[in-house]
């Protein structure tokens, strides 16, 4: 009784402790402040949103009029589920081991067995059984990893309420794996960290010549469920080592690699005539990975610039369409000098073989960022239109949008931009040297818009994993109808990993003990009637002593 008296007091100081610590997990985007940004940049009017979403009524009120910010996106980079790489081989597990050392025991003559025994002893406890600690360390570990990934995006998913959701790249952990590996990999994302998130069907995600523009309203709710993959360079390798299989099996189990669609902006009764264009958003998703040369695949590489050009000659809006926004997803870096951020330019090739076939001899085998020549011709000129030539349209100022990146683990915020004194005009006379377009890149707290004729931010989104703090990104964006252009704004929210196995190795404690308190109460309950019945009561001293008189 006495140890089932200290069990339930211990229990009494731990299962308010395992509560609270429950509730803090489960609520800890609430607890953190992470809501999608509001217009005001106010935190009370932001919480006023998250909290009008959740309310069983809001759908009822002011139904006829826009959400205060329609277009909310969830943004998580680099979830990289590791797998079989990170385990030993199959010939190396602990079983295999031992029948291999029961073989060599058996082969071994009778008089030579001993040091052999001895010798595999020494290697069981030495080697062999911590490996195997080891290992099964590991699977535990890729088991929570999964489902802690998963509680991040349930969690921000439910409490949030994105209306679009996309992952930068690096969905898996290694390009290298085989079929198999990829397909267990891809289960485990699906079911595991994104369970009740959907593949976006090829239906949308399918471009064609002719130049037909998919568009949706911005408030479509089907979308919120549909998981918006980019492909990363550990889901189908960089450029010098793309294949044909390689793509075909990410595009089966995560979808398109390269496709484009347009939100437009719903109208209510506060914007119907107010603007000639309804606004929309251009959401562009770009495999960067084989922009830059040589490329194992130029077939692969040429299909890519081949969607860019009937990009910009059927669905991008002009320049000067200030109803238009373009938000480019892709999972490289632009280029940018070296101390920008963590990640300097950094570029290597493979050597003279083409080890067997799976990649180009020179080709591209590493890059942290985008080439300059591809992040400022190919990018910043072409999809946004910037230049530093006054004659052009729009002044060369471009078109609105945000660039949003992975690869970068550690994260990071830059402004793109041409230098104002950079500029020039046919009207005035300048050398050849001076007609070339000169940008720059500066983190966006240094943002100078006086020193900027014009520019666009790249956001590097920190990795969702663990070692990372579970980063996730809330991005808003709404259109400015007194001010006539778009504007967004971002917010991080993170969740320590090892919050998330200190709060489930409480709770597991706290059941255990639970379970251990109800079997011991349930076993003295059913032990008390047996012993009352083996020791029945002594009668009352005052009759014993009546009936002996």
């Amino acid at each position: 009784m006495y140890r089932l008296a200290l069990l339930d007091r211990l229990l009494r100081v731990l299962i308010p402790v395992a509560l609270c610590l429950t509730a803090y997990l489960y609520l800890y985007p609430a607890f953190h402040g992470c809501v999608f940004p509001s217009r005001d940049a106010s935190i009370v009017s932001a919480i006023g949103n998250t909290l009008t979403q959740h309310w069983p009524f809001s759908r009822t009120i002011d139904a006829s009029d826009v959400p205060s910010i329609p277009f909310r996106l969830l943004v998580l980079a680099d979830p990289q589920l590791e797998g079989d790489s990170s385990l030993p081989k199959p010939e190396d597990a602990f079983l295999a081991k031992q029948a291999r050392r029961w073989r060599e025991l058996g082969a071994q003559e009778k008089g030579d067995i001993l040091p052999l025994l001895l010798e595999n002893l020494q290697g069981l406890v030495l080697e062999d059984l911590p490996e195997w600690i080891q290992s099964l360390r590991k699977k535990l570990d890729l088991f929570g990893n999964d489902y802690y990934l998963g509680h991040v995006y349930r969690t921000l998913h439910w409490w949030t309420v994105p209306s679009h959701v996309t992952v930068l790249g690096d969905l898996i952990g290694s390009q290298w794996v085989t079929d198999e590996e990829f397909e267990w990999r891809g289960w485990r994302y699906w079911n595991r960290v994104f369970a009740n998130g959907q593949q976006i069907g090829e239906e949308i995600t399918s471009y064609n010549e002719a130049g037909k523009e998919r568009t949706f309203a911005l408030t479509e709710a089907s979308w919120s469920n549909n998981i918006i993959n980019i492909a990363g360079n550990h889901d189908v390798g960089y450029a010098g080592e793309i294949s044909d299989k390689r793509m075909e099996r990410f595009e089966r189990v995560f979808g398109k690699a390269n496709w484009d669609v347009r939100f437009q902006y719903p109208e209510s009764n506060n914007t119907v005539g107010s603007i000639d264009t309804v606004p929309s958003l251009h959401l562009i998703v770009l495999n960067s990975l084989i922009l830059d040369s040589p490329a194992l695949s130029e077939d692969l590489q040429g299909e890519t610039f081949a969607y860019l050009n009937s990009l910009i000659s059927h669905r991008l809006r002009p320049v000067e369409d200030q109803s238009s926004f373009t938000l480019l997803l892709t999972h490289l870096p632009l280029h940018k000098k070296e101390g920008t951020c963590v990640d300097a330019p950094f570029f290597d090739y493979w050597g003279d073989d083409d080890g067997g076939g799976v990649y180009r001899p020179h080709g591209v085998r590493e890059q942290n960022h985008l080439s300059t020549h591809v992040s400022r011709q190919g990018i910043l000129k072409t999809l946004f239109g910037m230049s530093g030539d006054l004659d052009v349209p729009a002044q060369g100022q471009g078109r609105q949008g945000l660039i949003l990146t992975g690869h970068d683990h550690e994260g990071c915020d830059v402004w793109h931009y041409i230098p104002s004194n950079s500029t020039w005009s046919d009207s005035e006379e300048y050398s050849e040297d001076d007609t070339e377009t000169q940008w720059d890149a500066v983190r966006w707290t240094h943002e100078d818009s006086v020193k900027s004729h014009t520019g666009v931010r790249e956001i590097t989104l920190r990795s969702m994993m663990g070692d990372y703090g579970g980063n996730a990104g809330l991005l808003s964006a709404w259109f400015d109808f007194e001010a006539g252009q778009w504007k967004y704004a971002i917010q991080r929210c993170s969740l320590d990993v090892k919050v998330w196995w200190a709060v489930h190795v409480v709770d597991l404690i706290v059941l255990t003990l639970s379970a251990v308190s109800l079997v011991s109460r349930m076993l003295f309950a059913i032990k008390s009637p047996a012993s009352a019945s083996k020791h029945p009561p002594s009668p009352p001293k005052d009759l014993a002593v009546k009936l002996k008189g």
